[in-house]
């Protein structure tokens, strides 16, 4: 039985703060630490490919999703390589090393893609940070304006501390926010846009790096 409970009219939380309950993915890199979800790959227990810790309880089409995020370098700074990032609407294409594809809010210990819009697995970067988009049929992206400067929303993301992500998908609008700044507004009208999926934390291939992910709430209503 999973421990989600319900916060509040329509909201659960997705983690109980001390154990992994409800979610899945490979025990030699996914635990709770510091009451926290956490990812970390080592020099000895490498990553070989993207995998995930993968929430049990369902897909979910439209939804309000927060959370608290950290990541770190191996050296518990920012100044190295940290790649992460959150799915939705995605799906498990392989579960003996619990890989999913699909829309990703992304997160980086870098200057350039927190907050973007990518497709794991699939078409790539969908919109850059700061821009409003919108995906036609046949894979073409329009920028059709801008919802803020990359600069500025960098610089409110706070380095190797906790930051607060926001995912609001309601059909084919997707938007992502970091500590209160939006940072993508994308309208997928593609028929390969994918309207329901799972949740899922990614823990990237490559350096040594570590994730953490709290406070996990999921609106439906």
């Amino acid at each position: 039985m999973l421990t989600t409970t319900l916060a509040s009219a329509g909201e659960k939380i997705l983690f109980n703060g001390k154990d992994l309950t409800g979610w899945k993915g490979q025990p030699e890199f996914w635990s709770v630490k510091d009451g926290a979800l956490t990812g970390q790959s080592t020099k000895d227990v490498p990553v070989k490919e993207n995998t995930f810790l993968i929430w049990q309880d369902g897909e979910v089409a439209d939804f309000e999703l927060t959370c608290k995020f950290k990541i770190v370098d191996v050296n518990g700074k920012s100044a190295g390589f940290g790649n992460s990032g959150i799915q939705y609407r995605s799906k498990v294409v392989k579960p003996e090393y619990s890989v999913v594809g699909g829309y990703q809010a992304d997160l980086e210990c870098g200057p350039t893609y927190s907050g973007i819009l990518y497709e794991e697995r699939g078409r790539g970067i969908l919109a850059q940070r700061g821009q409003q988009v919108v995906i036609k049929d046949g894979g073409k992206i329009e920028v059709t304006g801008e919802v803020g400067k990359s600069d500025a929303i960098q610089a409110a993301i706070k380095p190797a501390d906790w930051n607060e992500y926001k995912i609001v998908a309601k059909g084919g609008h997707l938007q992502h926010f970091i500590n209160g700044k939006q940072s993508v507004d994308v309208t997928d009208e593609s028929a390969v846009g994918a309207k329901t999926g799972v949740i899922a934390f990614q823990l990237h291939a490559g350096a040594p790096m570590t994730v953490q992910f709290k406070d996990i709430v999921l609106k439906t209503e």
